[in-house]
């Protein structure tokens, strides 16, 4: 169970060090911005990173089926972040995420007061809510790479030897790559085993790990183990997209 836990919390400490950005003067062309919003205020909430990836999904896929002009990216974010507080069993109180979200649009304010302002609010994240289910057809349920991920990481301990593994961050590194590539709405085109793999091997290509009985990282080899059906160019390209992220960051305030 402990290393459940190490897992997650390396991602939560990760989307701790999030640099403040002024949401209002960015182009949120592309999904990244939205997303990075949905786990800035996530966090603040105290929303455990399965709950905070199912909001990015959604939003993902919200976003996916419509003209992204025609709504407000920060309701929409709010309203996932509601919904998946739903899905995953971790209610996020509305009036928490009202004034979170709020607060992080307009750094410095302090909590909205109950007036005409924070009613309007509320009932525009319930009513996008039930906009967002309407337009994924109910469809809300999520498989992540993140139970992949830890079971091919567990597994991989045993196999690199725990002497090697300790001397060298691959579940840390692995899961940050998974929680960034939340930020690009191109997770949606994977599998989430190939997306958990995909994440591994950035992480070892880093580090230049080398797996036992495995003469070159680059053989498809080494995960054919633990999924038969994913080729070499999907590998890399899965691989590409994930560092593709880093490119769209927007620069800090």
């Amino acid at each position: 169970m402990k290393d459940v836990i190490d897992v997650m919390e390396l991602q939560r400490e990760k989307t701790r060090k999030v640099q403040p950005l002024d949401y209002r003067k960015l182009d949120f062309a592309g999904g990244f911005t939205p997303a990075r919003f949905i786990f800035e205020c996530g966090m603040k909430l105290q929303g455990q990173p399965l709950t905070l990836a199912t909001a990015a999904i959604l939003m993902h896929r919200f976003f996916k089926e419509v003209d992204q002009s025609n709504y407000d990216p920060f309701l929409i974010a709010a309203s996932t972040l509601y919904l998946a507080g739903k899905v995953k069993d971790d209610p996020l109180k509305i009036r928490d995420i009202i004034n979170v979200t709020h607060n992080t649009l307009h750094r410095g304010n302090g909590p909205l007061e109950i007036g005409d302002e924070y009613w309007n609010m509320r009932d525009a994240i319930v009513q996008a809510e039930l906009l967002i289910m309407r337009i994924l057809k109910f469809e809300v349920s999520i498989t992540h790479p993140h139970k992949y991920m830890l079971h091919y990481l567990k597994s991989m301990e045993g196999w690199i030897g725990k002497e090697q593994w300790n001397a060298v961050p691959i579940a840390k590194t692995s899961a940050a790559f998974l929680q960034d590539f939340h930020h690009d709405p191109a997770i949606l085109d994977y599998g989430p085993q190939h997306v958990a793999i995909a994440c591994i091997s950035l992480a070892l290509q880093c580090y230049g790990v080398r797996l036992p009985l495995i003469e070159d990282i680059d053989d498809e080899q080494w995960y054919s183990v633990f999924v038969k059906d994913l080729q070499k160019d999907k590998h890399w390209e899965i691989m590409e997209k994930v560092m593709e992220v880093y490119n769209k960051e927007p620069p800090t305030s």
